[in-house]
């Protein structure tokens, strides 16, 4: 698998360090400054002179050593290879293809879950973990499938990651239907990972309730995905046996009552262990977060980057001013501002 990044084009110089010459340059300045030839004809005073304006020419003469040494910045800035260019990273991986299979069932409503002191449902718990949790994978192919009583290909197998993030965070409570057909999920889910070929297949399987709804039942999709070599991760969140469930009282607002919620984790522990996956148990934020870290961590892929420059040399554009600033100097010198020693 193959991921190519592409930077906007850019400046640079490919070889910065003969930039330290400039010191030299610096020095001699300075030393030129310090040591002044003394004049070999004295004298008295410069006062009655002081006044009068320097001549265009005296002007120039003044400002000769400028050329020569703005001549020698150019040379050197020349040698320092000004370049612009693009920059192409590519990653080279073998990728692992992910199904983010999410229940959206009525169930999904329990406000058990908390995150800095609001209380939030099962849900809005589960989208911020796996957004935090889709961050961290790099050239993965990802899709999501969502299930109720029925289930549906949210997103096929995708490497953007901004559209993953945006179609997670409109996922509705109920939008599937109100019970939970697993069993679909995890077919539908074999069906997208059957549209890419890669060397892993994993499916992460996260519901609150028990399958009672759907053609396919969680036995005959976990016998399939073992078949096929697919690991299945299986998660468990929310409480064991009762939940706050909000419900908006006419009179008193919204108020929460504790409801039952079947959670069947024994068939959960059976698919996880059938497809070689793991089971885990989430009732908050926290053991959320370190069950999708521990995914994360089980299945990394290496990846290789290699990066492709394509740089235009622009030293020419550099040393022609260069050189004619010496032909200037040169001539000058030569000529009209020539000294006499």
């Amino acid at each position: 698998m193959k991921k190519q990044r592409v930077l906007p084009d850019m400046f640079r110089f490919a070889s910065p360090w003969f930039f330290t010459i400039l010191t030299v340059l610096a020095a001699c300045a300075w030393i030129r400054r310090r040591k002044r030839s003394h004049p070999a004809l004295g004298l008295s005073g410069v006062q009655a002179v002081k006044d009068i304006p320097s001549s265009f020419c005296l002007k120039v003469f003044k400002a000769l050593p400028l050329l020569r040494y703005a001549a020698f910045c150019l040379m050197v800035a020349a040698m320092a290879r000004p370049q612009w260019g693009t920059e192409q990273t590519e990653i080279l991986t073998e990728g692992v293809s992910i199904v983010l299979a999410v229940d959206i069932s009525g169930s999904m409503r329990a406000m058990d879950f908390q995150r800095e002191g609001k209380r939030i449902d099962r849900l809005e718990a589960v989208k911020g973990v796996v957004r935090d949790f889709i961050k961290k994978r790099a050239g993965d192919r990802i899709a999501m499938v969502v299930f109720g009583s029925n289930a549906y290909t949210q997103l096929p197998l995708t490497m953007d990651y901004n559209t993953i993030e945006f179609i997670l965070e409109r996922l509705e409570i109920g939008a599937a239907g109100e019970k939970t057909a697993i069993g679909d999920a995890i077919g539908i889910s074999l069906k997208r990972l059957e549209d890419v070929e890669s060397k892993t297949d994993i499916i992460i399987l996260l519901t609150d309730g028990r399958s009672n709804s759907g053609e396919l039942t969680p036995e005959e999709a976990s016998e399939i995905a073992a078949q096929k070599g697919v690991k299945i991760y299986t998660i468990a969140v929310g409480t064991q046996s009762e939940a706050p469930f909000p419900v908006d009282h006419p009179l008193l607002g919204r108020q929460y009552i504790n409801q039952r919620v079947d959670m069947d984790e024994e068939s959960l522990q059976a698919i996880a262990k059938k497809t070689d996956g793991q089971f885990f148990q989430a009732a908050d934020v926290a053991g959320l977060e370190k069950i999708y870290d521990t995914i994360d961590r089980l299945e990394k892929t290496e990846a290789k980057i290699k990066v492709y420059a394509n740089y235009q040399d622009l030293y020419p554009y550099v040393l022609v001013p260069a050189f004619v600033l010496v032909c200037l100097w040169i001539v000058l010198t030569n000529t009209r501002f020539m000294r006499v020693p």
